[in-house]
C-alpha cells in the first residue's frame, strides 16, 4: 500500500466517500506523495511519452504556428509566449529554436510557464535556462499582454467528476472503502441542473464526465486574448462531447487500476472540447475541432519529415518515420488527439485551424 493510499483511507474513514476530482487531485498533486510533485514521468524511463518527446517536429510546428499568428496580428511587442503543463520544457525549447529566424519575434517575447510541480520546474529550468522563463501556479497570474499559448496534454490531467444517469437524475461516482480497501461507489440520486441537456443524448447507466477546473483556465486565457490579442492552441486526446468512463491510470507505459497505487500512477481522462468551447463563448472566438493528423498536415509536417529524413539513414531514419507515423497515424495519435484554438474577434484563426 502506498503512503498516499494510507492517507486517503484514513480521510475517507473519517469524513466519508471522496469525490473523484478530489481523489484525482490528491493522487497527482499531493505535496509529498503526489505523482507530479515527486517525479519526472516522461520518456522511456517514465510512464508515458508525449508528442514533443516523440519528435522535434511537433514543437517546431507549434512554434512556427504561433509565430505566424504573431505576425498576422501585427507583431505586438511585448508578447507573452506561454505553455501550460510544459513537461520537461521540450516543446518550448523546440518552438524557440524553430522561430529564431522570425524577425523580431524573440526580441518581443517573454516566456511564461504554468507549472505547479517542483520536480518538473527544475527540469524546465535546465532545458530553458537561456530564455529566463517565469513560472506560474495557475493561468490567473499570467501577465496582461498579447498572449500566445499552447496546452498540449494539459487539460486531460485536470481532475474530473463522473455522473451515472439514473432515470431523470444522476448519481455521482465517488471513492469509498470496501473491507478497508479503496473502492468506487455511487452517491444518492439527485437532479443536476448543469446536466439537464444531457438527458437528451444519454440512457440509464451512461456516464458523463465534467471538469470543473477547466473553465477557469479557459476564462483566464480567453480574457487576455480578447483584450490584448494572441491565441491559445489546445491539443489533447478526447472528443467534442463527454460520454462514458474515460478515467485511466498509466504506470510504466501500461494501463493500471486507478485505485491500486495512488501517487505512483498517472491519472487522466478524455477532454470534452465542447465544454472548453462553451467556457470561451462570449469572450473570444474558437476554431473548429481538428484531428491532430490534419492539424499537423496543414502545418507542413510531411514536408518537414522529408527534409529531416534527407540527413538520416539506417536505424535513425527508421525511428524518424516511426515517430512521424505515431504523431499522425489513424491508429496512433492522429485521430485520438484533437486540436482547437482560441483567438480574438476580427482576427484570423491560427494556421492549421478553421473558424
Amino acid at each position: 500500500m502506498t503512503p498516499l493510499a494510507q492517507i486517503l483511507r484514513a480521510e475517507i474513514a473519517t469524513t466519508g466517500p471522496m469525490r473523484l476530482d478530489a481523489y484525482m487531485a490528491a493522487c497527482l498533486m499531493h505535496p509529498r506523495h503526489g505523482y507530479y510533485s515527486t517525479r519526472d514521468p516522461f520518456g522511456e524511463q517514465g510512464d508515458f511519452i508525449t508528442a514533443p518527446e516523440i519528435s522535434q517536429m511537433f514543437g517546431e510546428l507549434i512554434g512556427l504556428c504561433l509565430a505566424q499568428t504573431w505576425l498576422d496580428q501585427g507583431a505586438p511587442n511585448p508578447v507573452a509566449l506561454v505553455e501550460l503543463g510544459p513537461g520537461r520544457g521540450t516543446l518550448m525549447a523546440d518552438a524557440l529554436r524553430a522561430t529564431r529566424g522570425v524577425p523580431g519575434f524573440h526580441d518581443a517575447l517573454q516566456v511564461h510557464l504554468v507549472e505547479s510541480s517542483p520536480a518538473l520546474r527544475a527540469r524546465q529550468a535546465e532545458t530553458l535556462a537561456a530564455h529566463a522563463p517565469t513560472w506560474h501556479d495557475s493561468a490567473d497570474t499570467l501577465p496582461d499582454l498579447p498572449t500566445l499559448s499552447v496546452a498540449n496534454e494539459f487539460f486531460d490531467a485536470l481532475p474530473i467528476r463522473q455522473y451515472q444517469r439514473q432515470g431523470d437524475g444522476w448519481c455521482e461516482r465517488v471513492v469509498g472503502l470496501s473491507d478497508d480497501t479503496l473502492a468506487l461507489g455511487l452517491n444518492a440520486k439527485r437532479i443536476e441542473p448543469t446536466l439537464a441537456r444531457r438527458l437528451d443524448d444519454t440512457a440509464d447507466g451512461d456516464i458523463v464526465e465534467t471538469c470543473p477546473a477547466a473553465a477557469p483556465v479557459i476564462d483566464a486565457l480567453a480574457r487576455r486574448i480578447a483584450s490584448h490579442g494572441g491565441a491559445a492552441l489546445i491539443i489533447d486526446y478526447g472528443d467534442w462531447r463527454s460520454l462514458g468512463d474515460t478515467l485511466q491510470a498509466v504506470q510504466g507505459h501500461d494501463r493500471a487500476d486507478i485505485l491500486a497505487a495512488p501517487g505512483l500512477a498517472d491519472l487522466s481522462a478524455h477532454v470534452d472540447f465542447e465544454a472548453l468551447t462553451d467556457a470561451a463563448r462570449g469572450t473570444c472566438k474558437t476554431t473548429r475541432l481538428a484531428p491532430q493528423a490534419l492539424f499537423l498536415s496543414r502545418l507542413g509536417i510531411t514536408q518537414r519529415a522529408e527534409a529531416l529524413a534527407g540527413n538520416m539513414s539506417g536505424h535513425t531514419l527508421d525511428a524518424h518515420y516511426a515517430a512521424f507515423h505515431r504523431l499522425t497515424g489513424r491508429e496512433e495519435m492522429g485521430t485520438l488527439f484533437k486540436a482547437m484554438a482560441l483567438y480574438p474577434e476580427g482576427a484570423a484563426p491560427p494556421p492549421g485551424l478553421e473558424p
